[in-house]
């Protein structure tokens, strides 16, 4: 059995709303009390308390506080898993070290384990959850197998989501003994060896003019906003950027755009790649370090709306589900050498579109798949 991610939109009531935002915050609560209680046994000379550790002190906790009654129960198991993975990773000099969790700026998501049928699909329009009741939802007629967890999230623009972890059993397309070399750019997303060219929409770019006039209305109301509070506090009254609905109403405003260029970009790789993983048997590609690549300031805007480490995410797990084969070869060099008799030919300016060798004249390929070609190449010689 495979594990896969079915994301649902909520539209729970306004007491649903509150439940779920009482769990936010309830394991919030837990998280900066386990924090607290690792930091004061440190210094105190005690060892790093392990995630079982944590589990029990919950247990206690619920003594000390009863309102963590009021939440979920197993995603206070999560809340304290997460915690011992970021010490873990601290550790392994990964991550810095962990930090309490801000009211101001919180984590809004929580994530339950399927007991006894707490999280059921019901009619296909209500979702069950614990605490919570049966909340619409849309999108669960995609849910056709056994479901083992949820997470609960709260996105930036005021909407609900809840991803669905289910267990499915993969079946693998048919063998099509084919193979494919892809060379990723920006003015083209996806370059393949035999000449197809997967165009780049630019999702953020398209939407760029109304995203940059909310980010400026947002920036000057919360500007204003940050006034006002300073004249305030001089009267001794406390307020708050959360008080002010203008500055809450760009910052949604902001965020559906964000979501909708997410959406847009997402769906459009998801049909992409699928297609590969159809018709390739074999799909190879450059093992790029996009951190690196973003330090290039002119190209690092597009290289992001690009989403190259997006495709290698979604190649990785389908492949893995349909039974086909990725590889990631090194980038070295794969612009530079011809395609046809292996010479290096050195650098050559962007400017220059068509690759030509002096060595064995070969003449008229497109340079990208010449270089999707030569990364094909590169897997086929590790073979």
């Amino acid at each position: 059995m495979t594990l896969k991610g079915i994301k649902v939109k909520l539209y729970p009531t306004v007491a649903q709303q509150e439940a779920i935002e009482n769990n936010f915050r309830l394991n919030r609560f837990l998280w900066n009390q386990l924090l607290g209680m690792q930091l004061a046994g440190h210094e105190n000379g005690g060892s790093f308390v392990t995630k079982f550790g944590m589990n029990y002190l919950i247990k206690v906790m619920k003594i000390e506080f009863p309102f963590l009654k009021e939440a979920e129960s197993t995603s206070f198991l999560y809340t304290s898993a997460d915690l011992a993975d970021s010490y873990d990773r601290f550790f392994k000099k990964q991550n810095g070290f962990p930090k309490f969790k801000s009211r101001r700026r919180p984590k809004n998501s929580y994530k339950s384990n399927c007991v006894n049928g707490n999280i059921q699909v019901v009619d296909n329009h209500y979702l069950k959850l614990p605490k919570v009741g049966l909340v619409k939802a849309n999108g669960l007629h995609r849910v056709k197998d056994k479901i083992k967890s949820v997470v609960i999230h709260k996105k930036a623009d005021g909407t609900f989501e809840a991803t669905l972890q289910v267990a499915f059993e993969a079946t693998t397309f048919e063998s099509t003994g084919k193979s494919v070399g892809i060379d990723l750019g920006i003015a083209d997303l996806a370059i393949q060896s035999d000449g197809y060219k997967l165009p780049n929409k630019q999702f953020e770019r398209s939407l760029a003019k109304q995203k940059r006039q909310w980010e400026r209305k947002l920036a000057r109301r919360r500007q204003q906003a940050l006034v006002k509070i300073e004249q305030a506090k001089a009267q001794e009254i406390e307020l708050e950027l959360s008080d002010f609905k203008n500055v809450q109403k760009a910052k949604e405003q902001v965020a559906r755009i964000n979501k909708k260029i997410a959406n847009q970009r997402n769906n459009y790789l998801q049909q992409y790649t699928t297609s590969l993983v159809k018709k390739y048997d074999l799909i190879v590609l450059e093992d790029l370090k996009t951190k690196n690549l973003l330090q290039n300031r002119q190209l690092a805007r597009s290289i992001a709306d690009a989403a190259w480490a997006k495709i290698k995410s979604m190649l990785a797990y389908k492949c893995e589900w349909y039974g086909k084969e990725l590889v990631l070869v090194n980038p070295a060099y794969t612009s530079q050498t011809c395609s046809h008799c292996g010479e290096n030919t050195g650098k050559k300016p962007l400017r220059i579109r068509t690759f030509a060798c002096p060595h064995c004249h070969t003449t008229g390929i497109d340079r990208d798949v010449n270089a999707a070609i030569n990364i094909l190449n590169k897997a086929l010689a590790q073979r």
